[in-house]
């Protein structure tokens, strides 16, 4: 692990300067800047790489919805970005066309317009979009079509049970699952959905689709061999089965209908696809859920990129002394080397790994994250935006090397020139957990930070659990630090990007190992910055908010306030109530009726081992929230109010787990400085500004 976090640290060394801080001081974050804060994302590079088109948000408070526009700039950093409209009025959805037209969509049409011109005429793009995939040369469309679902059987109600069934209002189901997050409860029956097959038609339609398989499945991602002989696709036999959890397995079919399955091992097969040379099957692989439950493993394996050759041979694992999970694999042209993005620490980047061997090389580096990233046709440039803690992302352009790297836009220049955002560059904080395990986590200043001063410590706990705080711009964050608080993300273990043993340091035990990793930084900040140990916060989203609910009862003594977002408190309840029973079954080694699991599940939850809480804990939850169910926050909510601990919930309406909007947004964050200023601060007023004191 101590050699993982020294690689995470070489990685990224070539920035080592913090990211340089304005010499004049602006005026700090307000809340009511929210609206003035542009989200700019889905970066596009046209196929010869001379243009990129974007989107750019802006939050609109009178309608609690968002505004995006589409813009287009050119490559090589001459000329200033241009924005793209239609008869005057924003268009959505800008992306290429093959021959590097500039398409968009405006009023249910799509259209094409010179990105020498975007403010020119637009004609209306007549070409029809293919159902399916087509083959190489274009003739031919594979697509997956939905099979007849059998009868049903007549009822044999009589007519007074009949009148009394279309009378009754509400709810029976008898299959499982029932419950997803952001659905309407019940889920309709997942049964009667119907199965599909592979067909292949002209393209043209002069022929009539012909079935080419009958798996009775629902095959997907359906991919060509280059040569346009054959298919490649996956198939998951667990949707004949409620009770199984989803794993996708890999299966090739000729043109005639032959059909021979690649994988059947218990493991799961995603982003599948051809080398460009028609030689090698590229594909990730992970353990399959049903598989870890089955073996009883203590571990969720590692996630690693294969090839196979694609007339038939033995798989190749081509990370398997790397120990970073590959995103999905994208071939350059000419079949030389397969790049993909991922996390390494809190950083975001792209590598590359070459089919003959060889190992993993890093192409972009620095103290940042990658994200949004698009490559050319030729695969000599590209395009993504960038994540710092305080800056909000832009759009950048760089060749495939990572060199010759230009900043293309500028959103947030004047508000920059007005806001401080920070006074102190952030830092990364590398520290020993009690047990000697190396942790790694970031550290931003409170606004105005004076070293003679003494500050009060906030600890945002990150969601997953196996995620990873990073480089990226968060208003929450620091609009926190800009009210004079420090704010620590620790990558506790069960954090992404530092290798598999860390990532699954937390199995059997949720709360113990990462819990310690978050006390140990809390204990090495304290020693080495004017941290006020009296007034130290937690808090968090997801899992955040149950390791904010884990530490507050393990830890009574450690805390003087919390605030627990969507967090669970008893995971016996919680195992049936929630969405994802599965992630029980996984890491608490089974379900609640299982001794081991049912011993596990009750030693870490806070819930049932609130005695003694001391910490101010506001709550906030979404009122529809089934992947952490709403009764995780009523639960503890109930024993602090019980002990006396000051305490409130807060509930938004139809909210399921990601509470959304704006509105919603900004009134939480009121109601969080409000609960850290009232108890870790003297003051009890929210810095809001009325619009004169800037």
């Amino acid at each position: 692990e101590m050699t993982m976090l020294r690689n995470v640290f070489f990685m990224c060394l070539v920035i080592l300067t913090p990211v340089p801080i304005s010499a004049q001081m602006g005026r700090q974050l307000t809340l009511e800047d929210y609206y003035r804060i542009k989200s700019v994302g889905s970066p596009l590079i046209s196929p010869s790489g001379d243009w990129i088109t974007f989107t750019v948000s802006q939050r609109i408070e009178e309608t609690n919805g968002t505004i995006t526009e589409s813009w287009v700039v050119r490559s090589d950093g001459f000329g200033m970005p241009v924005r793209v409209q239609h008869n005057g009025q924003n268009v959505s959805n800008p992306r290429w066309s093959d021959d590097g037209d500039l398409r968009f969509s405006h009023q249910d049409a799509v259209w094409l317009t010179d990105p020498e011109r975007p403010d020119g005429p637009a004609v209306r793009d007549e070409s029809v979009a293919s159902p399916g995939v087509q083959s190489p040369d274009g003739q031919w469309t594979a697509l997956t079509q939905d099979m007849p679902k059998p009868e049903l059987p007549e009822s044999n109600l009589s007519e007074f049970e009949r009148r009394h069934e279309e009378r009754f209002r509400g709810d029976a189901f008898d299959w499982y699952p029932f419950r997803r997050d952001g659905q309407r409860f019940p889920l309709p029956d997942a049964g009667e959905q119907a199965l599909t097959e592979i067909f292949i038609a002209a393209t043209d339609g002069s022929e009539r689709p012909r079935q080419l398989t009958q798996l009775g499945l629902r095959p997907g991602n359906l991919r060509w061999r280059p040569d346009g002989n054959g298919l490649l696709f996956t198939a998951d036999e667990a949707v004949l089965d409620e009770l199984a959890y989803g794993r996708s397995d890999l299966f090739l079919l000729t043109f005639e209908g032959e059909l021979t399955r690649l994988t059947n091992d218990g493991y799961t097969y995603s982003g599948a696809g051809f080398s460009p040379d028609g030689r090698w099957i590229s594909y990730t692989r992970a353990f399959g859920t049903n598989m870890i439950i089955d073996r009883k493993l203590k571990h969720g394996g590692p996630r690693d990129l294969y090839i196979r050759p694609a007339d038939g041979g033995e798989p190749l694992n081509l990370t398997e002394d790397w120990d970073l999970d590959p995103g999905s694999p994208m071939w350059s042209p000419d079949s030389q080397y397969i790049y993909f993005v991922t996390g390494i620490g809190g950083a975001r980047h792209l590598f590359r790994v070459a089919p003959n061997g060889g190992g993993v090389e890093q192409v972009t580096t620095g103290h940042r994250r990658i994200n949004g990233l698009d490559i050319d046709e030729s695969f000599q440039r590209m395009t993504y935006t960038v994540g710092e803690f305080e800056r909000s992302s832009d759009i950048y352009v760089a060749d495939i090397d990572g060199g010759n790297e230009k900043r293309l836009t500028d959103i947030h220049a004047d508000f920059f020139a007005e806001v401080e955002v920070a006074t102190h560059a952030s830092e990364q904080i590398l520290y020993k957990s009690y047990d000697g395990t190396p942790v790694e986590g970031f550290l931003l200043y409170p606004f105005g930070y004076d070293p003679q001063g003494r500050y009060p410590l906030i600890v945002m706990n990150h969601g997953g659990p196996h995620s990873a705080s990073g480089y990226g711009f968060n208003f929450k964050n620091m609009l926190f630090a800009a009210n004079g608080y420090f704010v620590f993300l620790p990558n506790f273990r069960s954090s992404t990007g530092y290798g598999d043993a860390f990532k699954w340091g937390t199995w059997g035990a949720w709360g113990t190992n990462d819990g310690e990793d978050v006390l140990s930084g809390i204990d090495h900040l304290i020693a080495r910055y004017p941290i006020d140990r009296e007034h130290v916060g937690t808090t968090g989203h997801s899992y955040g908010g149950i390791l904010t609910n884990w530490l507050i009862t393990r830890y009574p003594d450690r805390f003087e306030a919390a605030i627990s977002g969507a967090g669970a408190s008893n995971w016996t309840s919680n195992y049936a109530l929630s969405d994802v029973a599965r992630t029980k079954e996984l890491e608490f080694l089974g379900p609640p009726w299982d001794p081991e699991a049912r011993e596990i599940m009750i030693k870490q939850s806070a819930y049932l081992n609130s005695s003694g809480v001391q910490a101010a804990t506001l709550f906030v939850h979404g009122e529809e929230d089934y992947r952490v169910p709403l009764e995780g926050s009523i639960q503890l909510y109930t024993s602090l109010k019980k002990q006396r601990v000051p305490t409130k919930l807060i509930i938004y309406e139809g909210m399921a787990h990601g509470i959304r909007g704006h509105w919603n947004n900004v009134h939480r964050m009121a109601n969080e400085l409000r609960w850290w200023d009232t108890y870790m601060k003297s003051a009890t007023t929210v810095p809001v500004s009325d619009g004169e004191n800037h």
